[in-house]
């Protein structure tokens, strides 16, 4: 059912969600298609989605305990049935969600006796917990038990040093990663030349964010990741030309575009936009970032006024003087 309404589709590559359920508050699944792909691209979003899923989302999680009473890891507490060991394995698994940065504090005071969960933990305003029924330990006396916790935003797996245990402070083991795990599948139809893919995803996250909301932060995530490479050709030739901006001649690009003015109407300048001029792509990208949009709003900076731009240089200044002429003819 489903191969048949991609099938059926446009040829523009599209997703859709085709799953999605809940199967605890710890626990989401969701499973999305893109399609339709070429050859060998379905494996190629694949992998890097699968990698920046569960390697370049960011989590929340308790990454220490605190407390002056316990001597070491695997010692117990007296009145408490689980050992320290148990508790720090418990405290690891709870779920946390936050925009924080850096790290924040966090503390349990309690009286027993009674059970210790998630719900009992003092938090800051900026964190919250996805299921506060997660079990800590049990308290089976009546103490007073009171521990820091210390809880961190991060990505990835970090796992704690080897001599980590001094002055009362105890790191765990932290998995920051929202997303549990990520699958990927191909499906191809259709015959020779016109062989084409259907790429599907498989999402879990732990429930501190939905699938939808991991593809769509791993998505922005790779962008951001590639975004260097578009930029390198421009940052080459603009270090190129910035070295030799002494020796550029001197060029009176003002006083030519005042003889330009002369001869064209103004009213009809505010209607010619500079996507509609035969300018370079690395030309119009430029002019859009610094608000230039038509000819009118180009022929009113001055030569200084453009080499201020972002990657621009005396060539790119050149190229649109002869472009303005052939505009020139149009508008007189």
């Amino acid at each position: 059912m489903v191969r048949e309404k991609v099938t059926m589709s446009t040829r523009t590559v599209q997703w859709k969600c085709v799953e999605s359920r809940t199967d605890s508050k710890r626990l989401y699944y969701g499973r999305f298609i893109l399609s339709p792909l070429m050859k060998g691209q379905a494996d190629t979003i694949g992998i890097a989605m699968r990698r920046a899923l569960l390697g370049e989302i960011e989590g929340t999680c308790i990454t220490r305990v605190k407390s002056e009473k316990i001597p070491h890891e695997f010692s117990t507490i007296v009145g408490i049935q689980e050992s320290v060991h148990e508790i720090l394995m418990n405290l690891k698994e709870i779920v946390l969600k936050s925009n924080l940065y850096g790290t924040r504090d966090a503390f349990i005071c309690v009286k027993g006796p009674g059970c210790v969960t998630a719900q009992d933990i003092i938090l800051p305003p900026s964190v919250e917990i996805i299921d506060n029924t997660q079990h800590i330990a049990s308290l089976k006396e009546p103490i007073d038990w009171c521990i820091g916790l210390q809880i961190e935003r991060n990505r990835g797996y970090h796992v704690k040093p080897p001599n980590h245990f001094q002055d009362g402070s105890y790191p765990i083991d932290a998995v920051f990663m929202p997303v549990r795990n990520a699958n990927h599948s191909v499906h191809s139809y259709g015959n020779g030349n016109e062989k084409q893919e259907i790429l599907f995803l498989e999402i879990w996250t732990n429930g501190s964010l939905t699938p939808k909301e991991a593809l769509h932060e791993a998505s922005r995530n790779l962008i951001n990741l590639f975004i260097p490479f578009l930029h390198a050709e421009e940052e080459t030739l603009h270090l190129e030309k910035s070295q030799h901006k002494t020796t550029l001649p001197l060029f009176t690009f003002h006083d030519r575009l005042a003889t330009l003015k002369l001869n064209q109407k103004e009213i009809a300048l505010k209607y010619i936009f500079i996507d509609q001029s035969e300018l370079t792509p690395k030309i119009y990208n430029c002019l859009k970032r610094s608000n230039i949009h038509t000819l009118s709003d180009l022929l009113n900076k001055s030569q200084e006024d453009l080499m201020k731009i972002e990657y621009f240089c005396i060539e790119d200044i050149k190229d649109i003087l002869s472009i303005l002429k052939i505009e020139k003819h149009f508008i007189s």
